[in-house]
């Protein structure tokens, strides 16, 4: 049986709606959305406030595209019931999107963003972020649109220099343009030179957006970044296991909140680039590791250590970026983004909403 949505993801939409302007909820008025790669991670959310949100929005329809390459998640189903949805299998590099032609406003969000994986599926990540995003562009380029949101990516820095740390939209990068992670970043970067030009010469109102290292409901905790991998073992009372020397530095965003900062993108109406995600605290994986293990065994009963170990993947590290953080200024001063939720919240929520959930949901 299906389950109804978690509390955690009814209090998850609740706040996106009350931190989107009454201008930005307006904008989806009488629209008709296209959301590509809704079965990943950061779909989730997003469908989930369509759903609850949409009739009050004035949403005329919500359509999906999705190949679903790691599988049909379970909670999909509890959207298909609902008429404002048409979620279709298919792949964005070669279906007939004649079926979407009204879409006004584009959610462009297929990709592979674990490492783990866009590394064993190379080809399919670059065609998803390169051929994929060129099909829309190509097929909305003379429509009326609302906006256009390109799902770029904070890799696209690759390891940034110290004195670009936090790093705003301006720095060009450090990537390494043949190495095991350049299928996924430069993918993105030239995704990010194909949204300027068709924004320059066809006026196509797209934005691109540079999320920065999210986590939360919806994301399968088999996938394999760190900190699925951390929630799984506090869900399976199992070891907490870090594959590098835990040194290297991230700030984390709950998707829910990060979503906030989406959505905003989405309706921007212009070419611009945005990072979202959150600009503190900046945390070593080894301190992640100890703040899920602290939350696990004062909320769950989690008995695990952390350990060390070298993995399977030679290619594990190769290329890692030592520092990740944003530098979110722009996203304040033109979207009045703010990040709301702590590290420490949304872990708490994510595993809360894991022990809430049908382990089909968000394992398949």
């Amino acid at each position: 049986m299906l389950q109804s949505i978690s509390s955690i993801t009814k209090e998850d939409v609740a706040l996106i709606y009350k931190s989107l302007s009454k201008k930005e909820k307006e904008k989806f008025k009488d629209s008709v959305i296209l959301v590509t790669g809704f079965a990943g991670s950061l779909g989730y959310t997003l469908l989930h406030f369509f759903h609850t949100y949409g009739e009050e929005l004035g949403i005329k329809k919500v359509y999906g595209v999705d190949n679903y390459m790691f599988g049909k998640p379970q909670w999909m189903e509890r959207i298909r019931q609902n008429p404002l949805f048409d979620l279709r299998e298919l792949d964005i590099i070669t279906c007939d999107l004649s079926f979407a032609k009204k879409a006004d406003i584009i959610f462009h969000m297929a990709s592979l963003a674990s490492p783990i994986y866009y590394r064993l599926h190379p080809i399919e990540t670059i065609d998803a972020d390169v051929a994929g995003l060129r099909r829309l562009l190509d097929f909305f380029k003379e429509r009326l649109l609302k906006g256009f949101l390109f799902y770029s990516s904070s890799e696209i820095y690759g390891d940034p220099e110290p004195s670009k740390i936090p790093t705003p939209e301006s720095y060009f990068g450090n990537v390494n343009t043949c190495g095991p992670r350049a299928c996924y970043d430069e993918s993105k970067r030239f995704g990010e030179t194909l949204c300027y030009n068709y924004a320059r010469q066809y006026g196509i109102p797209v934005t691109v957006v540079r999320p920065f290292n999210n986590f939360g409901p919806g994301m399968r905790i088999n996938d394999q970044r760190v900190v699925a991998d951390f929630a799984k073992a506090i869900i399976d009372n199992e070891d907490i296991v870090l594959y590098s020397d835990g040194k290297p530095t991230r700030t984390f965003d709950y998707i829910p909140d990060a979503t906030v900062g989406y959505i905003k993108c989405a309706v921007f109406g212009a070419f611009d680039i945005f990072n979202i995600g959150a600009d503190g605290p900046e945390l070593t994986i080894l301190q992640l590791a100890r703040l899920y293990q602290e939350i696990g065994r004062e909320r769950h009963s989690y008995t695990g250590k952390i350990s060390f170990k070298t993995h399977t993947d030679q290619e594990y590290l190769t290329d890692n970026p030592n520092r990740r953080c944003p530098d979110i200024t722009k996203a304040k001063r033109l979207l009045q983004y703010e990040p709301q939720v702590h590290i420490k919240e949304g872990i708490q929520r994510y595993l809360q909403y894991l022990k809430e959930s049908n382990r089909r949901e968000y394992f398949w």
